[in-house]
C-alpha cells in the first residue's frame, strides 16, 4: 500500500490548505482506492493559514472580540492547546487587510498610517487568560504600520505627548509621541514565551523598513511615506531608551519591519525570538513523523515564484522530506519558476493547474475540482 503525505498550503484566495489537501486526496482515491493510505498535514508560513495548520492537530478554537485596524470591533480566532500551555495567534484576524470592507479600501477611512495593532495586544491578552504560556505569533496581513505600537498599548503600556495624553491611532500618531512607559505592561508577558512566525528580513526603519516598503501596500500615500518613516524612528528611539539598549538595537533586526513593525515591537517589548514561519508550523504538526517512512509527499500552494524558493513553506516541506529520503511533488495554481529551480529544492515534478484548464479565472474560482484532476495525475503516475 502507497503511503502518501499532502502537505499543502493555501491557494490564496481560492482555497484553504485543508480544501487543497481534501480534493487531492479524493483524486488519489479515484485511482488508488484502498490501495493508498493518505494523510493530510495542513502547512502555513506563519501567515494566514497558521491557525488552521493548528486547529488541524490537538487545538481547540477559541473566538475572542478584539479592536480592529480602525477602532470597528471584530471576532478574532486563535487556537489553544491546553496540554501544552501554546497558543498560536494571527495577527490578520486583529489588524488585517482583510478586515477592511471592500467599499472603504483606498479611501481616507482605510488610511494605512492611521491604522492600530491594538487589537492584537487584546488577542494576545485573552490567550494568557486562558493560561496559555506560550505563544506562537504568525505575523503577516497586517493593515497596520504603527510598529507594534497599538499592540503594546492593549497590553498596558502609555504611549504619551508632551502633554502626558495618550498618542492617536496608528503611525501617524507616533508624530507625537515624547515618552514611552512600559511600567504598567502586563506582567504575564515576562513569564511566558513569545514566539514570532515570519520570513520578513526588513528592519524597522528606512529605505527597506515598514513605511517604504509595505506602506503603500497598506494605503499610505507616496507623500506621506518619509513622516511616517520618522514616526517609528522615534517610537523606537524612545522604545529602546526606555528599555536602556542602544540605538537600533531591535529597529534594525532583521525581521523588526515584519507586519508593519509588529516586528519591532514583539522583540523589544514582548521579548519575542524570530523563527521561520514555514519551519516553526512544520515542527508543530509534526510534520517529521508524519512523513517518515512515506512513499511520496505532495506538496503546493497557488502560485510558485521566486519567494517560493526562500523558505516559504513548499520548499521547506520538500528540503526536509529530501532530509527524510521522501520524493515530492507540488500543485500550484500557476508557476513562474521552471523544473530546474524546483528541483534544487527537492520537487520532483510540478503540476499547475493551467496545465489542465487554460483559463486563469477558472483555476481561481474553482479550483477544487481541477486540483482532483491533479490528484489523479500524481496517483496514475505512481502505479
Amino acid at each position: 500500500m502507497a503511503r502518501i503525505v499532502i502537505a499543502c498550503d493555501k491557494f490564496k484566495g481560492s482555497a484553504t490548505a485543508s480544501e487543497v489537501a481534501e480534493a487531492l486526496r479524493l483524486g488519489i482515491a479515484d485511482v488508488l482506492g484502498e490501495d493508498a493510505e493518505v494523510t493530510s498535514v495542513p502547512v502555513a508560513d506563519g501567515g494566514d493559514g497558521t491557525t488552521d495548520a493548528a486547529l488541524s492537530i490537538s487545538f481547540e478554537r477559541h473566538t475572542c472580540r478584539v479592536t480592529g485596524p480602525f477602532g470597528r470591533p471584530t471576532e478574532a480566532v486563535y487556537a489553544y492547546d491546553p496540554g501544552r500551555g501554546t497558543a498560536v495567534l494571527e495577527v490578520a484576524e486583529a489588524c488585517g487587510l482583510g478586515l477592511i470592507p471592500s467599499s472603504e479600501v483606498g479611501t481616507e477611512n482605510a488610511d494605512g498610517k492611521d491604522a492600530s495593532s491594538s487589537g492584537v495586544g487584546e488577542l494576545i491578552a485573552h490567550a494568557l487568560d486562558k493560561g496559555a504560556r506560550r505563544i506562537i505569533l504568525g505575523l503577516g496581513g497586517s493593515a497596520t504600520t504603527d510598529g507594534g505600537a497599538g499592540m503594546i498599548a492593549g497590553l498596558g503600556a502609555r504611549l504619551l505627548t508632551d502633554s502626558g495624553d495618550e498618542v492617536g491611532p496608528g503611525g501617524a500618531g507616533l508624530k507625537e509621541l515624547a515618552a514611552v512607559d512600559l511600567s504598567g505592561l502586563d506582567s504575564r508577558i515576562a513569564e511566558a514565551e513569545i514566539v514570532i512566525a515570519s520570513d520578513v528580513t526588513n528592519p524597522l526603519c528606512g529605505g527597506e523598513g515598514a513605511a517604504a516598503v509595505y506602506g503603500p501596500q497598506k494605503g499610505v500615500a507616496s507623500a506621506d511615506v518619509p513622516d511616517l518613516d520618522d514616526a517609528l524612528s522615534r517610537f523606537a528611539r524612545l522604545v529602546e531608551g526606555e528599555l536602556r539598549v542602544g540605538s537600533g538595537s531591535f529597529a534594525e533586526t532583521p525581521g523588526a519591519g515584519a507586519a508593519g513593525g509588529l516586528g519591532f515591537a514583539s522583540l523589544a517589548v514582548l521579548g519575542g525570538t524570530m523563527e521561520s514561519g514555514a519551519d516553526l508550523v512544520l515542527d508543530l504538526v509534526r510534520f517529521d513523523r508524519s512523513v517518515d517512512g512515506a512513499d511520496l509527499v505532495i506538496t503546493g500552494e497557488g502560485r510558485f515564484d521566486a519567494q517560493t524558493l526562500q523558505g516559504k513553506a513548499p520548499a521547506r516541506v520538500a528540503q526536509r522530506a529530501r532530509e527524510a529520503g521522501v520524493r515530492t511533488v507540488a500543485i500550484c495554481g500557476a508557476t513562474e519558476l521552471s523544473a530546474a529551480q524546483v528541483r534544487d529544492v527537492g520537487i520532483e515534478e510540478m503540476y499547475a493547474l493551467t496545465d489542465v484548464e487554460p483559463d486563469v479565472a477558472r483555476c481561481l474560482a474553482e479550483p477544487l475540482p481541477l486540483i482532483r484532476r491533479l490528484g489523479r495525475r500524481i496517483a496514475s503516475n505512481m502505479e
